[in-house]
């Protein structure tokens, strides 16, 4: 008698104090803002490095390191798609900069951790 209590009383407690746990679910849609999100600030310190005088290697450079620098140890870096980052990068210096003959494989140190 007292087993079948006992039972009882801790199945009913499972159940009132049950929590679901839901799995980390990365959307696309996020996925792409942060895509986004890079490509904006590599477009914006190319630019800008670029308008203060900076050779394009140079600027390069510094928009790779200071991209890699900002976003580095993201938990979403793993989930990128770099063909889809890059070819975002070379529309927005196309829109944004007014570069149009910047080479997608230049971006080949773009690797972020």
């Amino acid at each position: 008698m007292i087993k079948k209590v006992f039972m009882i009383s801790i199945l009913t407690l499972l159940l009132i104090f049950n929590y679901p746990v839901y799995s980390l679910d990365t959307s696309s849609q996020t996925l792409e803002k942060y895509t986004k999100k890079i490509s904006n600030k590599f477009t914006r310190t190319y630019c800008n490095t670029t308008k203060f005088g900076i050779s394009s290697e140079g600027a390069l450079a510094f928009a790779i390191g200071e991209t890699n620098k900002e976003f580095k140890n993201n938990k979403l870096n793993k989930l990128i798609d770099y063909s889809l980052l890059k070819n975002s990068i070379v529309y927005d210096l196309q829109n944004n900069c007014q570069i149009y003959d910047f080479a997608i494989r230049s971006l080949e140190n773009l690797k972020l951790n």
